[in-house]
């Protein structure tokens, strides 16, 4: 298996007027993905067992504040949104992860010594889909 390097990672929105654009400046991401477990273990069993539960996604993205970028301008807190995520870049089959989601979560801090940064928080709703490009 081929390992990656996180610059070639791309983040993508649906800005104001429903275009696909990539979200600007971005620095890192991080995708946060879990799942529920419903316990079924009856009398009689030897052995506790599970079944699968509702999916829970989080996706939490890191760039430097750029307020000329309508993607980060979108990215408001309590929009919907639809994504991309693009770990590898949008090469010809590069894998792509794609969903819609909730902004929770926006911020935006500066010091003195360093640059101008935003995050945000996408509560992911439904189920992320994986392809390829």
């Amino acid at each position: 298996m081929a390992t990656v390097t996180g610059s070639a990672g791309i983040f993508k929105a649906v800005t104001t007027g429903g275009s696909v654009a990539n979200v600007g400046e971005v620095r890192s991401y991080t995708f946060d993905g879990s799942a529920d477990t419903i316990e079924d273990t009856a009398m009689g069993d030897t052995a506790r067992t599970y079944k699968a539960g509702l999916k829970n996604s989080t996706l939490s993205i890191e760039a430097y504040f750029d307020s000329s970028d309508t993607a980060q301008a979108d990215l408001a807190n309590g929009s919907e949104v639809d994504f991309e995520l693009h770990p590898e870049g949008t090469g010809t089959g590069t894998p792509v992860y794609s969903g819609s989601g909730v902004v929770n979560a926006s911020n935006i801090s500066g010091s003195f010594d360093g640059m101008v940064e935003a995050s945000f928080t996408i509560q992911v709703s439904g189920e992320v889909t994986t392809g390829t490009n």
